[in-house]
């Protein structure tokens, strides 16, 4: 098959070119390697110089072009000018909206097959921009497969498909080391106290998620226990203060994620009850549970089917009592034994069946 992808350049943070990562790169990948010819149009929206027929190792040809470089209607253009030369039989839609309402405009413009693939709720993004979620559900209504990273959020575009096909393809950890490591060799390695327990957070700092919620359980938790320290990692947002006990380290490089994630006694996995949480596969969660770091997450709908064994590491959202208690079983539990977990590869077998 022949298949055009088209995406945002710096998904989730990452940019594809230099650090790839996560669906947006394992995916179309995992089809390269078995024989498809895979092309990917990326859309940057920073100022940096336009790539293309750049082909890497797995015989990926990557594509990119800036919106802040001249005309932003460039992206389009090009996208024009490989879908001509390269008459796809597929035209997929990765990272949001844009790109999901984009792809299945052009393979109904030049007669081919459209996939959209959604990882969240996009509408809960901008909630109060309703023609812009007409058009996505009518871009889901007519597409000719729609991919989701869970049940819960399969349940909700299911209500644009009228009974269509809808594929789950579930998030996963990277291939690279995500896996099981000494706690205190990792400590050491990024510079993290040895002789305390430690309860991690990964992720954006921003109220929206109820940042503060696990912030009020540290502070009742840290008075008891003074050895007790809060890790923070990702973006702080405006507005949100620092507990006493706890350090907050920016942005990690991706090769020090897995020694932050094995540091940890317990990693906490914070959403709440809302149009964002209870469709949100995160894929932290899916790391740590690679590396079987304990983990308490709250209890949306996507989190009970993560974690369906195990109903002791759930808490209830918005529940600042319920996220102590469970932070503080946690933290004594050592480490925990999920299962076997699917990878990329699995999930790629997932997405060609799809496509098949």
């Amino acid at each position: 098959m022949k298949l055009l992808f088209l995406c945002k350049r710096r998904p989730q943070g990452r940019d594809l070119l230099t650090s790839p990562y996560g669906r947006f790169y394992h995916l179309p990948r995992l089809l390269a390697r078995k024989g498809h010819e895979v092309t990917i149009l990326l859309c940057s929206y920073k100022w940096e110089p336009n790539e293309g027929g750049i082909c890497d190792d797995d015989g990926i040809h990557w594509h990119s072009v800036s919106l802040l470089n001249g005309n932003p209607w460039r992206y389009y253009r090009k996208v024009l000018q490989l879908v001509l030369e390269i008459h796809p039989d597929w035209i997929v839609g990765f990272s949001d909206t844009y790109y999901g309402m984009l792809a299945q405009h052009l393979a109904q413009k030049f007669g081919c097959k459209s996939l959209i693939d959604a990882y969240d709720n996009y509408e809960s993004y901008i909630p109060w921009c309703r023609p812009l979620h007409y058009l996505w559900r009518r871009a889901l209504s007519t597409a000719d497969v729609v991919t989701v990273a869970g049940p819960s959020l399969a349940e909700l575009i299911g209500e644009s498909r009228k009974e269509k096909y809808i594929k789950v393809v579930p998030m996963a950890a990277d291939p690279i080391g995500f896996v099981p490591m000494d706690a205190l060799d990792c400590r050491k390695k990024i510079g993290l106290p040895v002789d305390k327990k430690l309860i991690g957070y990964c992720g954006a700092l921003h109220q929206n998620r109820g940042i503060s919620l696990l912030f009020e359980a540290f502070k009742e938790l840290h008075q008891k226990n003074k050895q007790l320290e809060l890790v923070l990692s990702g973006r702080k947002f405006p507005g949100i203060s620092i507990p006493e006990g706890a350090r907050w380290l920016g942005f990690l490089p991706d090769e020090k994620v897995p020694f932050l994630l094995n540091s940890m006694n317990v990693l906490a996995v914070i959403n709440k009850n809302s149009k964002f949480g209870n469709y949100s596969y995160p894929v932290k969660l899916y790391e740590a549970m690679s590396c079987q770091v304990p983990v308490v997450a709250s209890s949306s709908d996507s989190v009970r089917w993560i974690l369906k064994d195990f109903p002791e590491l759930q808490a209830a959202p918005e529940d600042k009592s319920d996220l102590s208690e469970k932070l503080l079983n946690a933290l004594e539990r050592g480490r925990v034994d999920y299962g076997r977990q699917q990878g990329w590869d699995n999930e790629g077998v997932l997405f060609e069946r799809a496509l098949e």
